[in-house]
């Protein structure tokens, strides 16, 4: 598999997990203060940003990285409910 191929699944999976967090937090089955949430977000920006720095498409990269502090701050420093519904 080549490595161009690795960096758009990862962008795909990476978009996915994203969607599939807030799509989740919109439809009241998780909180939006839960670890789950934080974490599928980290990771799902953490991806994206892989897929966007790849292709040079930095102010995605940006916005991507700033999505992983803003939840990691939260994780570290503000607490969590710990809810996973």
């Amino acid at each position: 598999m080549s490595e161009r191929s690795i960096v758009d699944i990862a962008g795909w999976i990476g978009m996915v997990v994203i969607l599939a967090a807030y799509g989740m937090v919109s439809a009241k089955r998780m909180e939006g203060d839960s670890l789950r949430y934080q974490v599928l977000n980290i990771i799902g920006a953490g991806l994206l940003t892989y897929n966007s720095y790849y292709f040079h498409a930095y102010p995605s990269v940006v916005v991507n990285l700033v999505w992983v502090i803003i939840g990691s701050y939260t994780m570290a420093h503000k607490g969590l409910k710990g809810r996973h519904r």
